[in-house]
């Protein structure tokens, strides 16, 4: 099995104002994002071409959205990457970056 391209553990992943999980992972594998809970189930997944991921207006740094199959999820990552060896989520402008590099989309 390929080395997933993003991971991101310890993420808040909601939908709207509910809470699905406070300690979830964001994974981008084999050219599709996966959203799952603290115990690896999955929440929504999508081929990352079809996902849209941006920073919400008036928000702290260290939130993105993630458009998958027509549901909107607040993804509350880390505000600055961890420190090498640390543990933590990255920031969420570098989940968003990973989504539009596996995409194939510029900036």
């Amino acid at each position: 099995m390929a080395e997933p391209e993003f991971t991101a553990m310890g993420v808040r992943i909601g939908k709207r104002l509910r809470s699905l999980t406070r300690a979830g992972q964001v994974r981008i594998n084999d050219g599709r994002l996966e959203l799952l809970t603290s115990y690896g189930t999955e929440i929504d997944s999508a081929p990352v071409q079809a996902v849209r991921a941006s920073r919400p207006w008036f928000a702290p740094e260290d939130r993105a959205l993630a458009d998958l199959n027509g549901k909107r999820y607040l993804l509350t990552l880390g505000d600055h990457d961890p420190a090498p060896g640390e543990p933590g989520p990255p920031a969420a402008r570098r989940f968003i970056e990973a989504v539009r590099k596996a995409a194939g989309r510029k900036g």
